[in-house]
This record gives C-alpha cells, structure tokens and sequence, in this order.
C-alpha cells in the first residue's frame, strides 16, 4: 500500500481472530476483495483453534478456506511484542478482532507490536463505545486501556490508524445474563433510566460495514468511524418488543447509584462493570444521521428487524 497516495487501499490484509466478530470481518473482507486486484486475506489463529475436533470450529475453519482466506498460526496472549511484529511485518493491514477475551493488557501488546512492525495501517480491536466521551475512570476499566491505546496511536505518524465506533452488538442487549431483557417475565430493566439511549449494530453488518471503511476512497486514515445499526432507548426497546410480540412488558429502571452498589459488592463481575458504565449514558450513545452507514445509504439491522428475526421467526422455527 502506497500511503502518498490517498487512494491506495490495504492489499495484504491480516485479521486477528475469527470469532462473534472476526468471522463476518472475514466473510466481508473477502467478497469485498473479489473485484480488487491484488488483495489478499490472512486470518491468525491459535493452534487449538485450527486442529479442534469440535464441530462449530471445524465448520468455521472450513468456512475460512472455502473463502481462500489463508490460515497463519499463532497466540496473541503467549506471543511477545517481538514475536508479533515479525508476524505482522510481512502485511500493510492489520486489523484486530480477537475481543476482550485475549486479556485486557492484550490490546496495547498488539497496537505496541503494530507500530514495532512499522506496518502502513492498522484497525485496532476498539469495535464498541466511544472511549474519548467516556473518559478515564469509568466503572468499567476495559475502557481505560483502550484509552491508553488511543493515545499511543494519535501519539505516533509513521502507522495509520482506523478507529471503528460501533457501539454495543445488538444480541448483547437482549442476553439473559446481561439482564436488560427479560422476556421470560416480559420485563426491561433500564440501565440508568429509561431515556437512556445506546446504539447497538450486528456482528454481521459490523463486518459489512468494516470492509466499506477498509476499501474507502479516498483512504479513511487517521479517523474514528462510527456505525449504527439503530439507536433506541431503553423505553423504546420496550415499546418495539410489545409491538413485535405483542404481549406486554414492564418497565423499571436500574439507576447509576444501584449499579455501582451492585459492583462495588462484586468489583470484579465483569457483566455489573458494563452495566455501571452504560447506566451513565456518556459515549454509549450516537445519531444514526451522522454515522458512516447513513452517509453512504448502507442498509443495516434496526432493532425492530432484529427482535422479528431472532424472536418471532426464530422462535417459530
């Protein structure tokens, strides 16, 4: 990739990981890169990964050949900034998809390797809320260490950067465990009030989205992109689940004050630590008007859509 030239794009791509996210990135990546010449798509992942006997992984790695993406070996977490940066050395894109899971130290591991590789451009695992609005301290100290990669990155002009704003994925709001939505007892439970708002978009359109930004002209360098499958309160949730299921729900709300009671009685729930930070309501939230999607008239899921797919069509299959 020639970055004197503002419309030269990534052509030797490496993704990390291949997982809730990593996977559509994959899948969008490489229909996207059919009508560019000269693209190439790697994946790495761990060893346990590629030679696991389980079923749903043996799909996906069959999946990840199908597509002609190619397989490199490797471990995030057991790897040093060294051993990284030989790997990410031989490509001019790298783009994080590995999640929270690889560690929360494990971001700044990767964005220090990226720039030790002197790599042209690099997408950092920050698919979420906007750290900048959030700030420091937050109840959710994830976020601190994204913040810290931010700073390294704005810090530095020989890397690229692309930062992609997403907020919460859209499933995530409607788990058991997260609490919001009980559709069990026909119930929201707001976090924080229930005018509090919070955009949420799909791992699917996520990666859709993320290969448009990825293959831009003119290259988008140096930039936060935000996307939005839709942006509702938490009333609103409520009111589009009555509708879609007919049937009614209640609606309470979890205040601020409750929540941070809630984690200081379990400081290490890492589910009591999003909720805190959401029932804030600062940098979890943005207009769908003003995201990359709207701009360019990319369609994407709404909320409505996704209750009618994942719980009417789903539950009547």
């Amino acid at each position: 990739m020639n970055q004197a030239d503002p419309n030269a794009m990534s052509q030797n791509i490496l993704v990390l990981g291949a997982g809730e996210l990593g996977l559509p990135v994959l899948r969008s990546l490489a229909h996207r890169a059919k009508g560019i010449d000269g693209v190439k798509i790697s994946v790495l992942l761990r060893a346990s990964a590629v030679e696991s006997s389980a079923p749903g992984k043996q799909r996906d790695i069959a999946e990840i050949r199908y597509l002609g993406i190619e397989i490199v070996v490797g471990d995030l977490v057991k790897s040093s900034i060294d051993e990284l940066a030989v790997v990410f050395a031989q490509y001019d894109t790298v783009l994080g998809c590995a999640g929270y899971a690889a560690g929360i130290d494990t971001p700044m591991k990767l964005a220090r390797a990226a720039l030790q590789a002197r790599i042209p451009r690099y997408f950092p695992w920050q698919f979420g809320v906007d750290f900048d609005v959030i700030g420091r301290g937050s109840p959710q100290d994830i976020f601190d260490a994204q913040l810290d990669v931010r700073e390294l990155l704005r810090s530095q002009h020989q890397t690229e950067w692309v930062i992609i704003s997403t907020g919460m994925f859209m499933s995530y709001l409607f788990e058991p465990e997260f609490g919001v939505v009980d559709l069990q007892n026909h119930a929201v439970h707001a976090l924080g009030s229930l005018d509090t708002a919070v955009t949420l978009t799909t791992p699917d359109d996520i990666g859709a989205l993320t290969a448009e930004v990825m293959f831009a002209k003119p290259r988008i360098q140096n930039e936060i992109v935000y996307l939005a499958g839709d942006t509702v309160t938490y009333g609103e949730v409520a009111d589009k689940l009555e509708v879609s299921l007919g049937r009614p729900f209640t609606r309470s709300e979890w205040s601020e004050e409750y929540l941070l009671g809630e984690l200081a009685r379990d400081p290490h729930n890492m589910m009591r630590k999003y909720r805190a930070a959401f029932a804030q309501g600062r940098g979890v939230a943005w207009h769908k008007s003003g995201t990359f999607n709207s701009q360019r008239a990319l369609a994407v899921t709404d909320v409505a859509s996704w209750i009618n797919v994942n719980l009417i069509s789903g539950r009547s299959k």
